[in-house]
C-alpha cells in the first residue's frame, strides 16, 4: 500500500521528488500546479511549510504519486496544492482529508484550496471535503506589442529595480496597496529577498514609478521559460502591479500596465499574461480596454477550521 509521510523539513531528495511531480502535471496539463510562494516554502530552512507526500510501492527513493503542499502564508492562514502523477488514480481526496486533518491537528486557521484550470470535478471535490466557493481568479492574455504608447502621468518618474535599495520602500507601498489580500499583501523584506534570489528575477522587468512624494506604484514582470507542448513560446507575466492608494484616479494603474507590458516586449516577448480577481471589475475593464481576453479560470475554496 502506498505511504503518505508528512514532510516537515524538505531534504533535497523531498524537493528533487516533488520538482519531478510538479513538471510531469504541468507537461500533462499545461498548467504549474505549485506557485511561486510554495516554490518559496519548499526551500526555506525556517520550516514554514508542510507537505504530504503519497509514494508508491517499494523503496522510499521511488517517485512520488501524489503530493499535498500546505503553505503557511501567516498566521492563522494555510494554502494547500493537491498534484496527483498523470495517469495514477485520483487520490486528491484522501490526500486534502490528510492536509486539512494535519492543519487542524497544528493549530487549525483558514485553509484556501486553489484549483487551477478548475474543472466541475474540482468543484465537487471541494464541496464533499466541505469547503465552501470563496475566489475566482482569471488568468487574461494579450498579443505583444500593444499598439497604443506608454502615458504616465504628469511628474511622474521610472526607473527600473535597485537591489538592495529599493527593497523597504516597494514593501510599504505595496502592502498599502494590498491592504487585507490573502496573497498579495502582508510582504515582508525577507520574502522580497527570496524572490530576488530565484533563477527567474529580473531587476529589470521590474519597473518603479515615483512622484514628488516618493514610491507611487510598480509593476514586476516575469518570463516564464517556454514548455512545450503547451506553451512553445516564452510568456511575460505581470507578477505583481500595484499603485499607492493616495494615486488611485491619476491613470497610474494603466501606464503601469502598459509598461510592464512594455518591458517584455522589449525583452521580445509576444504574449502578456496577468491574474485578476474576478470581482475586481475595474480591473478587468481596464485589461479589456488594453485588449486582454480570458485564456482559464482558477477557483479558491476555503473552510475555516477550529483552532486545536
Amino acid at each position: 500500500m502506498p505511504s503518505t509521510p508528512v514532510l516537515r523539513e524538505f531534504a533535497p531528495d523531498d524537493v528533487a521528488r516533488i520538482t519531478r511531480l510538479a513538471e510531469a502535471v504541468e507537461q500533462s496539463t499545461g498548467i504549474a500546479p505549485l506557485d511561486d510562494d510554495a516554490w518559496t516554502g519548499l526551500h526555506d530552512t525556517t520550516g514554514r511549510d508542510t507537505g504530504i507526500a503519497l509514494t508508491g510501492p517499494g523503496e522510499p527513493a521511488d517517485d512520488l504519486v501524489a503530493y499535498a503542499h500546505l503553505a503557511h502564508h501567516h498566521p492563522g492562514e494555510w494554502s494547500v496544492s493537491l498534484l496527483v502523477r498523470p495517469g495514477a488514480p485520483d487520490t486528491r481526496a484522501a490526500l486534502l482529508r490528510g492536509a486539512l486533518d494535519h492543519i487542524g491537528a497544528v493549530g487549525g486557521g483558514r485553509v484556501t484550496v486553489w484549483f487551477h484550470g478548475a474543472t466541475d470535478a474540482d468543484d465537487a471535490l471541494a464541496r464533499d471535503a466541505g469547503l465552501t466557493p470563496d475566489r475566482e481568479l482569471r488568468q487574461l492574455r494579450v498579443a505583444l506589442p500593444l499598439s497604443e504608447p506608454v502615458r504616465w502621468p504628469e511628474g511622474m518618474t521610472v526607473r527600473t529595480f535597485r537591489v538592495g535599495h529599493d527593497e523597504d520602500a516597494w514593501v510599504r507601498v505595496n502592502n498599502r496597496a494590498f491592504a487585507g489580500h490573502p496573497e498579495q499583501g502582508g510582504w515582508t523584506i525577507d520574502m522580497l529577498r527570496a524572490r530576488e534570489a530565484e533563477d527567474w528575477f529580473d531587476p529589470e522587468g521590474f519597473l518603479l514609478a515615483f512622484d514628488a512624494d516618493g514610491l507611487a506604484g510598480s509593476c514586476w514582470t516575469k518570463v516564464h521559460a517556454p514548455r512545450a507542448p503547451h506553451e512553445p513560446d516564452a510568456l511575460g507575466e505581470i507578477y505583481v502591479i500595484g499603485a499607492d492608494p493616495a494615486r488611485h484616479g491619476t491613470g497610474l494603474g494603466r501606464a503601469l500596465t502598459a509598461g510592464g507590458l512594455a518591458s517584455l516586449a522589449d525583452r521580445g516577448v509576444t504574449t502578456g499574461m496577468l491574474f485578476v480577481d474576478a470581482a475586481n471589475e475595474a480591473a478587468i475593464g481596464l485589461y479589456t480596454k488594453l485588449g486582454f481576453t480570458t485564456h482559464r479560470v482558477d477557483r479558491a475554496y476555503t473552510i475555516d477550521l477550529m483552532l486545536a
